[in-house]
């Protein structure tokens, strides 16, 4: 059965098939809030009742879990693997910084990821091990992402790092804000698709 997250069903669910949200927050052991979000950005599929409620296919639940405890676990060893690049992430959400994780985790790419929560613990952890790539979120508190980035800029060791910006704040107020034209932009809800291939791309040797 083709499942979306904006089909309406009227039927009864079979719980081997598909579950609550609650219920998925329970089997993940994340709040019912992080298990909306995740629905809404994708991860988990799910549809909607005639009264509003979600259900949310088990094969997706299976696979989330699965995919976190291969992230606890770590990669297999690999003979001669392939060199992996370091990618931050920055978002003051810890749900947010968990979906990246778990959605980057799974693609299989030569990559280890670090995760800051804003961008005074970005520089500090920058200046500890410098990082291939960074996808920051610009609306933070404390040192917000503009600030963030107006600091790699100024510093010749790290302004050529490379950056995507994945933000909910207008388009017309970022580019208010002069973000260097050599950033990639893209909107919240995060379209993973995209952030995946501008990911490749900027990990990409040469």
């Amino acid at each position: 059965m083709t499942t979306s997250s904006g089909n309406l069903r009227d039927v009864a669910y079979d719980a081997t098939e598909f579950c609550s949200t609650r219920e998925a927050a329970a089997i993940l052991g994340v709040s019912h809030r992080t298990v909306q979000l995740w629905v809404e950005s994708g991860v988990l599929h799910a549809w909607k009742t005639a009264g509003g409620h979600r259900r949310i296919t088990m094969k997706s639940v299976e696979k989330l879990v699965l995919e976190r405890q291969q992230a606890v676990a770590g990669p297999a060893d690999k003979a001669a693997g392939p060199v992996k690049k370091l990618v931050m992430i920055v978002d003051d959400e810890p749900a947010m910084l968990r979906l990246y994780e778990l959605e980057l985790g799974g693609w299989d790419l030569p990559m280890d990821i670090v995760k800051a929560h804003d961008g005074f613990e970005a520089l500090l952890k920058i200046g500890q091990r410098r990082p291939d790539l960074m996808i920051t979120d610009l609306h933070m508190p404390g040192m917000d992402g503009f600030r963030m980035l107006d600091s790699l800029r100024k510093n010749p060791e790290y302004g050529n790092i490379a950056v995507i910006v994945v933000s909910g704040i207008e388009p017309s107020t970022i580019t208010a804000k002069s973000l260097p034209s050599d950033i990639l932009v893209l909107p919240k809800p995060v379209p993973f698709a995209r952030l995946r291939e501008a990911v490749e791309a900027a990990l990409q040797p040469g």
